[in-house]
Formats: structure tokens, C-alpha cells, sequence
């Protein structure tokens, strides 16, 4: 019997930012997904992430995984991608039976390979690789939905705390954001263990 080699894609969203939470995906694509829509997350349009990532949910095996920003301050930025990362795995496994089913898939492994220098603590063979997110279908899902996931909190969190723009700028260090920061405080998300 020939065993399915499954390549597990790993990749985070939001280690830059000075506010809110980082989030992780993790995808494993089946044999005929449309490759043709994917693409590394910051090269696709907001129309097109969305539909990308509605077309992932709906045909891939995935997870997500979300570290708040009280927590990115205790364990620091880098541990918190790669826990996030490890709780995409977890919520990603709860699915696997019941895709494994659909897909018909009778002996299976799964590898990992994740975007960047560090590899999640998870219980598969994984490696890490700069610019996966450019390379791997499967990177490139999982950045997909790690950024729709992120950016979506961020507009919420627009409308809790409107003076801080995070609708605009998703947290990131614009001129506009750390201005805000300066002038009035950090908001209850901003992320105190950052350089202003």
C-alpha cells in the first residue's frame, strides 16, 4: 500500500506590528487544489486574499492559531509566532480524520515545512525555509489565512478603539500609529514591550 505524503504549511502573521495579537495558520492542500489562486499573502490583493482564503477553508485541512499581545509580551515575539504555530497544528489535527475520510486516504505521514529560520514544536518532521511563503502552495495557504484571520481582529478592534486606526494600518509602525501612541497612550492592545 503506498503511503500519502502530506506536506503540512506553516506561517504567521503579524510579528511586526506594535499592536494586537500574532496569528498562525497551518494547511495541508489536497492533490487537485487550484494552485493558479495562491500566492505569498502580501503579494495578493485584499479581494483576492478573501477569496483565497474562502476557497482554503472550504477544500484544504487547516488550522488557525491566535497569541495576544499580553502574552507576546511575557515569551516575547519570536515564541509567540512559533506558539501560535503550534496551536494552528492542534486545531489544524481536529480536522484530519474527517478530511482524511472525504479524501479517501487509506495510509498517510505528514511533514511540515514553515515559513522563516524556526520550526513550531509540533509532532512531525518539520523544516523551516526564508521565503517558504513564495515557494510552497502549502506556505502559501497557510500565510493566507494567518493574515485574513489577523487582519480581520484588527478591524474589530478598529471599531473598540477608533483613535488608533488599526483598520488602517493593522497595528503596523506607520507614522500615524506610533504618533497616536505617543500622544494619548498605548491602547489595552498595543503590544508595551515594543520600541515606540
Amino acid at each position: 500500500m503506498a503511503i500519502e505524503i502530506l506536506q503540512a504549511g506553516f506561517d504567521e502573521a503579524g510579528r511586526g506590528p506594535l499592536a494586537g495579537p500574532v496569528s498562525a495558520a497551518c494547511v495541508i492542500l489536497p492533490s487537485d487544489f487550484p494552485l493558479e489562486i495562491l500566492n505569498d499573502s502580501k503579494k495578493l490583493s485584499e479581494k483576492k486574499r478573501n477569496f483565497a482564503e474562502a476557497v482554503i477553508k472550504e477544500k484544504a485541512c487547516w488550522g488557525t492559531g491566535l497569541v495576544d499581545n499580553f502574552t507576546i509580551d511575557k515569551i516575547n515575539i519570536l515564541q509567540a509566532s512559533l506558539l501560535a504555530m503550534k496551536m494552528a497544528f492542534e486545531n489544524m489535527k481536529k480536522m484530519l480524520p474527517l478530511w482524511v475520510a472525504e479524501h479517501k486516504l487509506e495510509s498517510y505521514t505528514i511533514s511540515g515545512i514553515t515559513d522563516g529560520n524556526f520550526c513550531p514544536d509540533v509532532e512531525i518532521e518539520c523544516r523551516c525555509e526564508p521565503k517558504a511563503d513564495g515557494k510552497y502552495p502549502c506556505v502559501m495557504a497557510a500565510s493566507i489565512l494567518a493574515k485574513t484571520c489577523r487582519d480581520r481582529i484588527m478591524i474589530e478592534m478598529d471599531k473598540k478603539y477608533p483613535e488608533y486606526g488599526y483598520a488602517k494600518h493593522k497595528g503596523y509602525p506607520t507614522q500615524d500609529h506610533i504618533k497616536v501612541c505617543r500622544k494619548i497612550g498605548p491602547s489595552p492592545i498595543q503590544r508595551l514591550s515594543f520600541n515606540y
